[in-house]
This record gives C-alpha cells, structure tokens and sequence, in this order.
C-alpha cells in the first residue's frame, strides 16, 4: 500500500467507528447473504462477534502504516480460523461484504480512491492471514 492509501484507509475508517454497531449489522448481513452457510460458523448471539470485528478492524486500520506490526497477528489470526472452520474461499467473500458495508457506510465518501486503498488493506491482510492458514491446512494429521 502507498502511504497515501494508508492515509484513505484510515482517514475513512474514523467515519465508519461512530456508526460501528449498524457497520457490523451491515457487514454480517451481506457475508450471510453472498454465503448462507457461513452462518453455522459463528454463534447464535453475534453481538459479541460483531465487536470483535470493530475492534479487530480498528487495530488493523491504525497499524496499516506499520506493516510489521499487523503480519505477525494477522498471521495468527488466519491460522486461528482454520480452527473455526474457515476455508480459503471465504476470503473473498469476507472481502466482498466488507467493502459493501464501507461502501453503505460512507456513502458519498466512498471514492473509487477510497475503494481502491480498502481493496489493497484487504487484499494485504487477508494473503498474510491465508499464509498463516496454510500453515495450519498443511500440517500432516495424526
């Protein structure tokens, strides 16, 4: 990412925090929606999960301009999901809702600029969280 779509990601992201709770009713919404099956993946009450998504994105975002920073835990977090039961074809579907839900959340503050930096915050973050997965995929069972 170029430092100024560091700056875009973060920038925009402060608009979307005030609105977090109806982000995540969004995010979810439209992640259910593109994957129904993907539902069984997480608990009944989603409360809970959707502030971790919040707060997991918010840590993201900030640490954006520090790229050594997010690797380390974004690896883990990827290969933390394996156990969840999450497979590599959720990436995309995961990034696909969730620039939906910037794109409804910003509004008119959604630029083709602003989608492009989110597409490449996404696109960083989810190839180191599918590394770190991989790790856990290729582990010999026994």
């Amino acid at each position: 990412m170029t430092p100024e779509q560091v700056a875009l990601a973060q920038t925009s992201f402060r608009k979307v925090v005030p609105i977090a709770d109806a982000a995540a009713d969004i995010f979810y919404g439209r992640l259910f929606e593109l994957e129904p099956g993907l539902r069984r993946l997480f608990p009944e009450d989603m409360a809970k999960q959707k502030r971790k998504l919040m707060q997991m994105l918010a840590v993201a975002v900030q640490s954006l301009h520090q790229p050594e920073t997010v690797i380390p835990v974004a690896r883990e977090l990827g290969a933390r999901h394996v156990g969840y039961g999450v497979e590599a074809t959720h990436y995309g579907t995961v990034g696909a809702a969730l620039l939906h839900t910037l794109e409804a959340g910003l509004g008119e503050d959604w630029t083709p600029e602003v989608a492009e930096a989110w597409g490449e915050a996404y696109a960083m973050i989810s190839e180191v969280m599918k590394a770190g997965a991989a790790e856990v995929w290729s582990e010999p069972k026994g």
